[in-house]
């Protein structure tokens, strides 16, 4: 028995240990792979027109917190949609998949949705509000064009706010 509280202690040691480590340098997403924190320069300036964003080649990265242990980031690369100036982030589901199950991210976001944002090598402190208005969720996917999904497939999106903004509708 004690050999065996010895191992768990050591695992937990090392588990605890390359958490910090990551803490300090980062785990960015790759592809279709989670990550723990994003790396890149933090910009503090507020933005009110994130049209630069759609120069910026690639996904968005999104660092959120988890709902289990907040002090734990969890990070995904999501696509984003700049309309009017505002920048929205999409999330899609396949048919039977209601939102937050499908995601993880998502279902952190329900928790707390105080996110961190990379685009390009900057990084944005934000807040996530769930785009609920059906007009405007189909304003901007039709300005985005004709989208093709499997039947019943449901992209599911977010408009970023400053965080010290109250999130409404």
């Amino acid at each position: 028995m004690r050999k065996l509280l010895a191992i768990a202690g050591g695992l937990l040691a090392c588990l605890l240990v390359l958490l910090v480590v990551f803490r300090f340098v980062g785990l960015n997403p790759r592809d279709r792979f989670p990550g723990l924190w994003l790396t890149g320069e933090l910009e503090t300036a507020p933005v009110t027109d994130w049209s630069f964003a759609q120069k910026v080649p690639g996904l968005t990265g999104v660092q959120t917190r988890e709902w289990f242990l907040p002090i734990v980031a969890h990070s995904v690369n999501t696509a984003r949609f700049i309309h009017k100036g505002k920048l929205y982030l999409a999330s899609g589901y396949p048919a039977g998949v209601k939102l937050p199950d499908g995601r993880h991210w998502n279902r952190n976001i329900g928790s707390d949705p105080r996110v961190r944002l990379k685009i390009g090598n900057k990084l944005y402190d934000r807040r996530l509000v769930y785009l609920a208005d059906p007009a405007e969720r189909e304003e901007v996917l039709r300005a985005w064009g004709q989208m093709m999904f499997a039947p019943g497939f449901f992209l599911h999106l977010w408009r970023v706010m400053p965080n010290d903004e109250r999130a409404a509708g």
